[in-house]
């Protein structure tokens, strides 16, 4: 009588002993025990995002079209005979045609070697600007969140200072006086990183608050390892999806700010050339001489799509309440 309604557990599910009858076997409960490898296996989370990333066709386009405008950048020049600084004399303002893909200049330069070499100067200054704004921003925000007190205050009094300067006037006014002078690109580069960081330096920090005090960092602590060591090694991979996010949509930012400075000839001076440098050069004629304005015109248009699409496209995949990603 005690056996009946008995419940045995038989390769992990539970079958009822009733009596006056033989416990059920593994094989009278058939295939349902039976685990395929392919269904016990677990993604981790960076092979969970790949597939995501992977299966959302507007950020694979995003990519391979970044990818194009890199290699165009860096390669671009090698399919042409002339240089961003060589004069046709005998071709002034003219149309594209097949020695000059993307038309000539009014002083005879090759507009596709300036185009080439215009993308180059700023999707370097774009990648070097994310990357310097992106680092600082999580140096600083991770630190005054982990060490708090006095650095904490300074950090975030420094953040509301720079939120409400007149950013474009000092950059256009310290770049104007640098001119065309050797580092003055670099100069360049450390203005627009250093006028944006603070946005994303606060959501830095409220997510390391949130972090600090779980328990492989309360261990960490307890054994006595440096805050420096902890924040790299414990705090920021755990943030680091916001980190590669923020810094893929910077480059774009990055390039905006660049051409616009540069457009209205506070960014990088002559005779250096960025896309800023020839839509203003170019605007001048863009009724009479279109192709002298539109061709680095589309080619930032095509860069900014491009990097805006990828950049969405990673959100999706790491957000994983996100629809658009995908599931994995």
């Amino acid at each position: 009588m005690a056996s009946i309604g008995k419940q045995m557990t038989v390769g992990g599910y539970a079958a009822v002993e009733q009596g006056g009858e033989a416990p059920l076997s593994p094989e009278d409960l058939g295939d349902i025990t039976k685990e395929t490898p392919r269904d016990s296996r677990r993604l981790t989370r960076r092979q969970i995002i790949t597939r995501r990333f992977w299966r959302n066709k507007g950020a694979v386009v995003g990519a391979v079209g970044f990818l194009v405008m890199v290699l165009f950048a860096l390669f671009g020049d090698a399919v042409t005979p002339w240089t961003f600084t060589d004069v046709d004399s005998s071709a002034f303002l003219q149309a594209p045609s097949a020695d000059h893909w993307f038309g000539t200049t009014q002083g005879g330069r090759d507009v596709y070697a300036m185009v080439v070499e215009g993308t180059r100067k700023s999707m370097m200054i774009g990648v070097f600007v994310a990357l310097l704004q992106t680092g600082v921003a999580a140096v600083i925000g991770s630190s005054a969140a982990y060490f708090g007190g006095w650095w904490e205050k300074i950090a975030l009094w420094a953040t509301d200072l720079l939120l409400v300067v007149p950013s474009f006037l000092i950059i256009a006014i310290l770049s104007q006086r640098a001119g065309a002078a050797k580092g003055s690109i670099a100069l360049f580069i450390i203005l627009l990183a250093g006028f944006g960081w603070m946005l994303t330096a606060r959501v830095v920090r409220s997510l390391t608050l949130s972090v600090k005090n779980l328990e492989y960092v309360n261990a960490a602590r307890f054994m006595n390892v440096p805050s420096p060591v902890i924040i790299a090694r414990h705090i920021l991979p755990n943030i680091a999806s916001l980190l590669i996010v923020d810094a893929t949509i910077n480059v774009a930012y990055a390039v905006i700010s660049e051409t616009t400075l540069s457009y209205f000839g506070f960014g990088v001076q002559p005779p250096n050339t960025s896309l800023g440098t020839l839509i203003a050069e170019g605007q001048r004629s863009a009724t009479t001489y279109p192709w002298i304005f539109l061709a680095p015109a589309a080619v930032l248009v095509l860069m900014l799509l491009c990097v805006n699409v990828m950049g969405d496209g990673l959100r999706d995949a790491i957000d994983p309440s996100s629809k658009s990603g995908g599931k994995a």
